[in-house]
């Protein structure tokens, strides 16, 4: 058994994860499956918020921002990563952008109709317990610590650059949706500042 996980983790080496270029520190910071587990939590805490008091639009402007930035993240790093290292990876992540899909639709009907609450709650525990039990721990049974940390470096620092809003009809793969989805978020940004809108927890 010890023999064959050397050879999974060998074989995983050699594939490499998703191209990203060096940075100084690489191998420092907080590995992608402890970023994602931390923003789930979160992703939660909001959804619980938001059905407690569904008068505050503040905070389902958060949930919906929130999201928004943790799905693309998502799809820029984590799938790609799991496409290509896990057995399968390939009808798993594409099971997990439908189903992203299907959330983003969601969170645009929450946008004109607060009664779509209900539905996006729902759909947020699908995906983090969809996550949880399926896609991060094959990541860290079979993915080096030190690339763990190199996409959660590229994880959190997409966060910044990530549309606020949902956008179901932008790219979901790689290449493309790293060129567009920072581009939707300038345009989401703008809009955030003229309209105030709150899109971080810590502001609520």
């Amino acid at each position: 058994m010890a023999a064959a996980t050397r050879g999974n983790v060998a074989a995983v080496t050699s594939l490499n994860l998703p191209p990203l270029p060096p940075l100084g520190g690489e191998t420092t910071g907080r590995n992608v499956v402890d970023v994602i587990t931390q923003q789930h939590r979160e992703l939660l805490e909001l959804c619980d918020r938001m059905l407690a008091d569904p008068d505050d639009k503040r905070v389902t402007d958060v949930v919906i921002a929130t999201l928004s930035r943790h799905l693309s993240c998502e799809e820029q790093y984590l799938y790609p990563a799991i496409r290509k290292v896990v057995p399968g990876g390939e009808e798993l992540t594409d099971r997990e952008l439908a189903e992203d899909q299907a959330l983003l639709v969601t969170l645009q009907q929450l946008q004109r109709d607060p009664s779509a609450k209900q539905d996006v709650a729902a759909a947020v525990r699908r995906h983090v317990d969809a996550d949880a039990e399926e896609l991060l721990p094959v990541l860290v049974q079979m993915v080096p610590i030190e690339d763990l940390i190199r996409v959660g470096n590229r994880f959190e620092t997409a966060q910044e650059a990530a549309p606020t809003r949902p956008h179901p009809a932008t790219p979901s793969t790689p290449p493309w949706n790293k060129v567009v989805d920072p581009a939707v978020a300038v345009v989401d940004k703008l809009r955030d500042a003229v309209t105030r809108r709150t899109t971080y927890a810590k502001d609520l």
